[in-house]
């Protein structure tokens, strides 16, 4: 199968792995971050790190949508239900995050609130043009990938005229979140976090190309190598990363160049720019607020603002007690740091939204028996 088959290749691997360990020189420890929670899987999954020197080593950053969506922002969309009787469409994964008072969607629509589960903002759409009567509200939440589908449900609801279709936007962005990282006391003084290099994340790069990471390159001096999805994608990113290293080099470099571009998406770009405006801060849940790194509805497009249309309160909420959750999207921890993880938090019963999402570090360590080999080692 091309572009699949050809990249999970053993023997391919085997020589990507010599050739890292080869390359590392082993004076020195190499720390690379792969922001991406789809590349964390596929890390585990394949077990690519257990083909890497021990001086490479790989830590896992916050780029997984529902992970780092704050519980102020769920109990939001909750209380939307509750207090304006809406019909209210989310991707699966959020059904079950826990928000405040150990409370979730799923457990919201179970005590009556109309919530559904949706694949799409196509779903979204559907549902309010055949229950005309509802008033349906997308939460939409994403990076830069799930953007665009949204900017065009908007678009689409506008010719359609629908009055009954709102969005409830948290879309955040990807280089705010970098650049947030490597401003941190925790890598830039106190040295928690050491961080060399980063793996650019891949479906993300599609939409805003390589270009804007030039600058955590210039500015912090941190070489950026965007990778695919499969083994061998990571494998040679990470190789291309140790060699910029070892050279003092920090450049902007493209593993992913069968789907990424130096431009991205040019038109994907606009409908987004047309649609939505940057927002002065928003709360990341382990990063605090960060500036200008969420997405919000422009006034022309004002009417289908859920957020204007249907107001709640946003209230800070705290994490679980004892969820490490925070600490794990910032790199600081590893999901077996956490004293819940394994125990009284498993996928069947989630204290904290990285047990919960496909692309979360914990449910990666579960899925994959991580945990496990670190027990027994």
């Amino acid at each position: 199968m091309k572009y699949v088959d050809e990249f999970r290749a053993k023997a391919t691997a085997q020589k990507l792995s010599r050739a890292i360990a080869a390359e590392a020189h082993p004076d020195r420890k190499y720390h690379l971050m792969e922001f991406c929670g789809g590349h964390t899987h596929a890390i585990f999954r394949y077990g690519v790190q257990d083909l890497l020197p021990d001086n490479v080593k790989l830590v896992h950053g916050p780029g997984c949508p529902v992970c780092v969506l704050p519980i102020s922002r769920i109990d939001m969309a909750i209380n939307m239900a509750e207090q304006h009787g809406v019909t209210l469409c989310s991707y699966g994964d959020m059904l079950r995050v826990p928000a405040s008072k150990r409370r979730s969607l799923l457990k919201a629509k179970a005590e009556g609130a109309d919530i559904r589960m949706v694949y799409s903002t196509q779903d979204a759409l559907n549902i309010a043009q055949a229950e005309p009567e509802k008033q349906v509200v997308f939460f939409a939440i994403g990076f830069e990938t799930t953007t665009p589908p949204t900017a065009v449900a908007i678009k689409q609801a506008q010719t359609m005229g629908l009055k009954n279709f709102s969005v409830f936007c948290n879309h955040v962005l990807t280089p705010a979140a970098i650049q947030n990282i490597l401003e941190s006391p925790e890598v830039r003084e106190l040295g928690t976090v050491s961080l060399d290099g980063f793996l650019g994340p891949s479906h993300v790069s599609s939409i805003i190309g390589s270009q804007p990471y030039e600058f955590f390159a210039e500015e912090f001096q941190r070489p950026v190598v965007i990778a695919g999805f499969e083994p061998l994608d990571v494998m040679q990113s990470i190789l291309m990363l140790v060699r910029q290293l070892n050279e003092g080099r920090h450049d902007v470099e493209n593993e992913y160049t069968r789907v990424v571009s130096a431009e991205g998406n040019v038109k994907a770009k606009k409908l987004v720019a047309e649609i939505f405006e940057l927002r002065r801060t928003f709360e990341w849940r382990g990063l605090g607020l960060v500036p200008y790194s969420a997405l919000r509805i422009k006034k022309p497009f004002a009417e289908y603002d859920a957020e204007l249309r249907f107001p709640v309160e946003e209230v800070p909420a705290a994490d679980i007690k004892g969820c490490e959750c925070p600490a794990i999207l910032r790199g600081v921890k590893r999901p077996t740091d956490c004293k819940l993880f394994g125990t009284v938090c498993t996928p069947e019963n989630p204290m904290g939204s990285c047990m919960v999402s496909s692309e979360g570090a914990c449910a990666a360590y579960w899925t994959y028996g991580r945990f496990r080999e670190q027990a027994a080692s």
